[in-house]
């Protein structure tokens, strides 16, 4: 039997004073062996210059804690819609975003980039997938990184495209030159997109049928404040959703996910972080009953 390579690991917030440094020093803190971060702000474009942000104190940290900087990630910022070519100066700052967020992400010594789809805002899902694709063709040929994006998978809310393994194929299929695309696959979208995590084994195989699993490039392990099918995106702490740690666990140590980075994204409580708790039981596969009291 293989060697189980267990990559565990949650969101980690980049902010000042210490920044990138700051980064690592919470991930270690949690017990985690990767971790995902934004290089600034999700919700704007607004971007600190990178000699601001210690990178090379983090690395140099992260590297004599033996974090594998392939197995770490960064999320582009939600603001970006590149599926609207409705909206001209949106779609021309979207592309910018992109390439931009890659550049920042591979100063980082980082592989790999989250990045969500978007929404189509009315014109059709196809229309936002061939838009989606023009704009991830036109990043990957003018960023200058080895950067890989990773596709996430969407919930379904409003008009979001890459809803179904489908939808996140087709995106792929259409940019020319697609050997640095990917996908994230997100438990609490997933389901509330309709499909049965119950049944881990036959929503995995379908993935692979469809899109492959050397397209799989990180997991988000999030459980769901709603039940499949809801179309809300809405995440809950392990345990505290309908998705429940058992599947979790399930999911978090399947053997054809073996080595790809897994990461929390799941709500604070109480304002606290819940990362540390919630890596200890899926890292041994043993529940605490109400262990956010």
């Amino acid at each position: 039997m293989e060697k189980e390579e267990l990559y565990l690991g949650s969101h980690v917030d980049l902010k000042a004073p210490n920044y990138y440094l700051g980064t690592v020093n919470d991930a270690i803190s949690y017990g985690a062996n990767t971790f995902m971060f934004y290089t600034g702000a999700p919700q704007n474009t607004f971007r600190k210059p990178l000699s601001e942000l210690k990178i090379a104190e983090g690395r140099a940290l992260a590297k004599a804690k033996g974090f594998d900087e392939s197995k770490l990630i960064v999320h582009a910022p939600y603001i970006i819609n590149a599926a609207n070519y409705a909206n001209p100066e949106l779609y021309e700052m979207s592309i910018n975003t992109i390439v931009n967020e890659m550049r920042r992400t591979a100063a980082f010594g980082v592989k790999i980039m989250v990045l969500h789809p978007g929404s189509h805002v009315g014109l059709g899902a196809e229309n936002g997938i061939k838009a989606l694709a023009k704009a991830l063709d036109v990043a990957l040929r003018s960023d200058g990184t080895d950067v890989k994006i990773a596709i996430e998978t969407m919930a379904g809310k409003g008009h979001e495209i890459g809803v179904n393994f489908k939808e996140i194929k087709s995106i792929i299929d259409q940019v020319p030159n697609n050997d640095r695309l990917g996908v994230c696959l997100d438990t609490c979208h997933i389901s509330d997109a309709g499909y049965d995590l119950t049944d881990f084994d036959s929503v995995i195989k379908e993935f692979d049928e469809i899109i492959g699993l050397d397209r799989l490039l990180v997991v988000h392990v999030n459980d769901s404040k709603n039940p499949m099918g809801a179309h809300k995106d809405r995440h809950e702490n392990i345990g505290y959703g309908y998705l429940g740690f058992e599947v979790l666990n399930k999911i978090v140590h399947h053997p054809l996910l073996n080595g790809i980075p897994k990461i929390l994204e799941t709500p604070y409580y109480n304002e606290k972080a819940p990362y540390k708790q919630e890596i200890e039981m899926l890292r041994s596969g043993k529940y605490v009953d109400n262990w956010r009291d």
